[in-house]
């Protein structure tokens, strides 16, 4: 299945990259819907800690991850730099909204298919690194939201929380 979030042409792919702590990471620009300013979430009972909630975006609930504390950040804040980058996943029962809370946007990058390196086998946490590409100086960790979403959110139903909320 090729879902917006995979599709890169021989020509390349636009990424938007985004920061944590010190690390910079990016997704495909297709998979991207809008990036918001950081706003409060309502919390879902037993939900995990990296899951901060849902969103009512414009009618639609949102549920919202916080990357930092998914990828082990320690010091996390919310000031007016953070951002909630909400993406398109391809799930069993189609497209869906879900927010991924990152400590700012950096810019939107072309990336060049034969520019992008494996990454390095690291266990479980690596199945949703698409792969590593050095930009300016810097390396960028390349992710697949459908594995990185659909593995974190594979049983919340947003119509579910909509009852629940």
């Amino acid at each position: 299945m090729n879902s917006p979030a995979n599709q890169t042409t021989a020509a390349g792919a636009q990424v938007v990259t985004f920061v944590i702590g010190e690390a910079t990471y990016g997704v495909d620009i297709p998979c991207v819907q809008e990036i918001r300013g950081w706003s409060a979430v309502t919390r879902l009972p037993q939900a995990p800690a990296d899951v901060l909630g849902v969103l009512n975006l414009r009618g639609t609930i949102v549920p919202v991850l916080d990357l930092r504390l998914k990828f082990g950040s320690t010091d996390v804040q919310y000031t007016p730099v953070t951002v909630i980058i909400v993406v398109s996943v391809m799930g069993a029962k189609g497209p869906r909204e879900y927010g991924m809370v990152v400590d700012g946007v950096s810019d939107v990058i072309d990336v060049a298919p034969d520019d992008i390196r494996p990454a390095p086998e690291m266990g479980a946490g690596g199945t949703y690194v698409r792969g590593l590409v050095a930009v300016a100086g810097r390396m960028i960790v390349l992710l697949d939201v459908n594995q990185l979403l659909g593995a974190e959110f594979p049983a919340v139903d947003p119509e579910d929380a909509t009852r629940a909320a």
